[in-house]
């Protein structure tokens, strides 16, 4: 692997491009330290470290876990890559509802251009709506539970006006940011921006295990150690379908008549069905806070079963949904029909299977039998961390280092970043990562 890494920086190209892509990832983490405008960046602090003494829950943990840390500070880019991910998963999803957009999906690299292009606005729009949340939050002094001390001194409309448009702006140069990695650097853009946000945070969170003890941290290392090997193990794993293809006369040329595979992930929905159920837990707590609401019934059953993560029913809605998505998510992004259609039209079949409606119905029979399995690792995943609330210093599993989304996305992240650098080391006739 050292003589890999070293072969890929002696390389001209391919060190230019992780060069960029080192530089792109600076220029976005110093971004997240600097503080918008009319924001004091005393009083956060100290909110800050108030909070984390009292081991309050914050209704924005997901967010500010894809900002690693940016959100509660209010930074310029205090929003983060999560507009741009809420606002491609709607994308995606309107594709099936919305006879235009499949239309453009299927028109190839132009209809796919003018999805991307509908996706930065819906983004620009989302991040208009979640900064203007945000600063409404902090300018009632709801943002940090239990701090007094004003976040923004000056909340007259123009500065609360400047602070939500920083950060909208904030929100279209991280979208250009991972743009340009895409394409000039190395990987995907997006992913990494979010991989260097949760990374950033792992140095913090150890620390405060390490205050527990030095035999917790021991344990907790070696805990971690066997998730994210666990992790790789099933983010890797996939049932391969066998499928030939017959023979076929075209001018002179004779063209088919070789084996493959259809290959159909374990977990074919990633991250999203996760993104998905922790947005909808936190959504009843921002309600009543957004509302005013103290006291009352609801209230309290949010703060007892939905805001408290060690709580069995947080726990137990929290698979439900996780599971309820990952069908969902499946059921809408892998068309068993599109594929036997594309498979019967190019001369393909499964053997055993005859072309058409049979090998719909068999891709939707084995796609059902391995979604199940993947939900299950989804969500206890998820939840691993919801046991160790004791002993990382927090009062939200997203802030464990070695569980839940963090270490889902850093390990997709991971293997698919390292096979493209591995891809670009074989077109040069070099030893790749892995022997």
């Amino acid at each position: 692997m050292l003589r890999a890494f070293r072969s890929a920086l002696t390389t001209p190209d391919l060190r230019k491009k992780i060069l960029f892509t080192l530089g792109i990832i600076a220029v976005y983490r110093l971004g997240c330290s600097i503080p918008s405008p009319g924001v004091s960046y005393p009083n956060i602090q100290e909110c800050l470290e108030q909070v984390q003494e009292s081991d309050n829950a914050s209704i924005y943990s997901l967010i500010n876990l894809f900002s690693g840390g940016a959100l509660l500070q209010l930074s310029i880019f205090a929003l983060g890559i999560m507009p741009y991910i809420t606002a491609s998963i709607i994308v995606q999803l309107l594709t099936v509802v919305i006879p235009r957009f499949e239309q453009l999906k299927k028109e190839g690299q132009s209809g796919q251009n003018k999805l991307t292009q509908y996706t930065r606005y819906l983004t620009i729009a989302l991040a208009v709506l979640q900064a203007t949340g945000i600063v409404a939050l902090a300018d009632r002094g709801q943002l940090f539970t239990n701090c007094s001390l004003p976040v923004i001194p000056e909340s007259n409309v123009f500065t609360l006006t400047v602070i939500v448009i920083v950060m909208t702006a904030g929100t279209a140069v991280i979208m250009w940011l991972g743009e340009q990695v895409t394409e000039r650097g190395i990987g995907n853009g997006m992913s990494l921006l979010i991989f260097t946000s949760i990374a950033a945070r792992i140095p913090g969170e150890g620390a405060n295990i390490l205050q527990s003890g030095g035999l917790v941290f021991a344990g907790v290392c070696f805990f971690g150690l066997a998730i994210i090997a666990s992790v790789v193990f099933v983010e890797q794993g996939q049932r391969r379908i066998p499928v030939q293809y017959a023979k076929r006369m075209v001018g002179r040329r004779m063209y088919g008549g070789t084996s493959t595979y259809l290959p159909l992930k374990v977990n074919q929905a990633g991250v999203i069905p996760v993104i998905f159920g922790s947005s909808l837990l936190y959504l009843p707590d921002l309600i009543s806070r957004l509302a005013g609401t103290t006291g009352g019934g609801f209230q309290q059953f949010v703060q007892t079963y939905l805001v408290d993560q060690s709580n069995w029913v947080h726990i137990t809605l929290y698979i439900a949904l996780i599971i309820f998505f990952t069908y969902f998510y499946v059921g809408i992004t892998f068309n068993p029909e599109e594929r036997a259609d594309e498979m019967k039209k190019f001369g393909g079949f499964i053997p055993g299977i005859r072309p058409g409606r049979p090998t719909a119905e068999y891709l939707q029979f084995v796609l059902s039998r391995i979604t199940l399995p993947g939900s299950l690792y989804l969500g206890i995943i998820a939840v691993l961390p919801n046991f160790f609330l004791g002993i990382t210093g927090s009062g939200q599993n997203q802030n464990f280092p070695f569980g839940g989304t963090a270490v889902l996305i850093m390990v997709g992240v991971g293997l698919d970043t390292v096979k493209q650098i591995e891809s670009q080391l074989m077109q040069r006739k070099y030893d790749g990562f892995l022997r």
